[in-house]
C-alpha cells in the first residue's frame, strides 16, 4: 500500500466526479428486489417482504460502494482504482453521442484502461505518455466530459 505524504493529502482538488447510477438503475434494482417477494409470498408473505427489502439493500449497497470517482489534483489524476501523475497525461479528448459509442466499441484499444458506466453516454479519452506503462490511454465515462477534458488539458 502506498503511503501518502501530508502535502499530498492537502492538495487541492481541481475536479471531482462520482459516476453514480442514474434513476433508471435504481428503478431496475427496485424491480429486481421485488422478485424476492414474488418468490416467497406464496409460502410466507412476511418472508417475501423481508427478502425483497434485503435484496434491495444488498443491491443498493453494492451500487454505492462500487461507484468509481474521478479526482483531478494539480499533480495526479485518479479514475476509479487507477492513479497516474499528471505529467504522464497527454492529449485529452471528450466524446459524446455517436463519437462516444465509437470510442467504446470499434475504436477501442484492447490495452486501454476502462472505467465505463453504461448509464453515462459521454466518455473522455486520456492519453498516457509514460514509456513504462503499456496502457495507451484511459477511457472513462463522465457526465461533464468537456469540463474534465479542459481541466486535464491545462498545463501542470
Amino acid at each position: 500500500m502506498q503511503k501518502r505524504s501530508s502535502s499530498a493529502a492537502k492538495e487541492p482538488i481541481l475536479y471531482k466526479e462520482s459516476l453514480r447510477p442514474n434513476i433508471w438503475i435504481w428503478i431496475l434494482a427496485t424491480g429486481l428486489s421485488s422478485f424476492g417477494a414474488i418468490a416467497f409470498a406464496p409460502i410466507n408473505p412476511t418472508v417475501g417482504v423481508i427478502s425483497s427489502i434485503a435484496t434491495f439493500l444488498a443491491l443498493g449497497t453494492t451500487l454505492i460502494l462500487f461507484t468509481p470517482k474521478i479526482i483531478v489534483t494539480p499533480t495526479t489524476v485518479r479514475v476509479g482504482r487507477a492513479r497516474i501523475e499528471r505529467t504522464f497525461v497527454g492529449t485529452v479528448t471528450a466524446y459524446t453521442g455517436q463519437d462516444a459509442t465509437h470510442q467504446r466499441g470499434p475504436a477501442m484499444n484492447g490495452l486501454a484502461y476502462l472505467c465505463i458506466r453504461g448509464w453515462i453516454s459521454a466518455v473522455v479519452k486520456i492519453e498516457i505518455t509514460d514509456d513504462q506503462d503499456r496502457t495507451p490511454y484511459w477511457l472513462t465515462s463522465s457526465r461533464h466530459p468537456e469540463e474534465l477534458a479542459t481541466i486535464l488539458s491545462t498545463p501542470v
